[in-house]
C-alpha cells in the first residue's frame, strides 16, 4: 500500500471533511425516506437526487478514509539537508532573474495561488532531488521554462 505524503494541515482538512460527509450521511437517508413515501418512484425527481447525492457521499467518504489510512504525515521543519523533497520551500529565479517561491505539499494541500504545488506536478517533479545552483527545465502548455534553484528551506 503506497504511503500519500502531506502535512499535517493536509490530514485536518482530510479529517475535518470526512467529519462533514459522515454527518450529512442521515440527512441524506432521512430524504430518501421522505421522497420515497411520496409514492411513485420513476418520476420522483426528489428521490433520484437524494440517491444521486448518496452515492456521491459513498464515494467522497471511501476516498477520503482511504487516503487518511494511507497518510504519511510530515513536518517540513524537522526536515533539513541541501536537497529539495517533500515540504521543501524552494526559491527560484526565472528566466528574468524573478524570484518564484514553491512550498512542495501532498495534493490536498496545493494550492498554486499560494505557491503551494503538489509533489505531483511538473514542477515539483523537476524540483526534487536538485540542489542551489541546479538549473531545472520545465514543459508547461505554453512551452519550456528554465529556472535556477536560489534557495531551499525547510520552514
Amino acid at each position: 500500500m503506497e504511503k500519500v505524503p502531506m502535512l499535517a494541515e493536509g490530514y485536518e482538512k482530510l479529517t475535518a471533511d470526512l467529519k462533514v460527509l459522515r454527518a450529512e450521511r442521515p440527512l441524506v437517508v432521512d430524504a430518501i425516506e421522505e421522497a420515497r413515501a411520496h409514492g411513485d418512484l420513476s418520476e420522483n425527481a426528489e428521490y433520484h437526487a437524494a440517491k444521486e447525492r448518496q452515492g456521491q457521499i459513498e464515494a467522497q467518504i471511501a476516498e477520503i478514509e482511504d487516503k487518511v489510512t494511507r497518510a504519511q504525515i510530515i513536518d517540513p521543519s524537522t526536515l533539513s539537508g541541501d536537497k529539495v523533497v517533500f515540504g521543501a520551500t524552494v526559491t527560484l529565479l526565472d528566466e528574468n532573474d524573478k524570484p518564484i517561491k514553491y512550498q512542495i505539499v501532498g495534493q490536498t494541500e496545493a494550492d498554486a495561488s499560494k505557491g503551494r504545488i503538489s509533489y505531483n506536478s511538473p514542477i515539483a517533479r523537476a524540483l526534487i532531488g536538485k540542489q542551489v545552483e541546479d538549473e531545472i527545465e520545465v514543459t508547461v502548455p505554453s512551452g519550456d521554462k528554465f529556472y535556477l534553484v536560489e534557495k531551499i528551506e525547510f520552514i
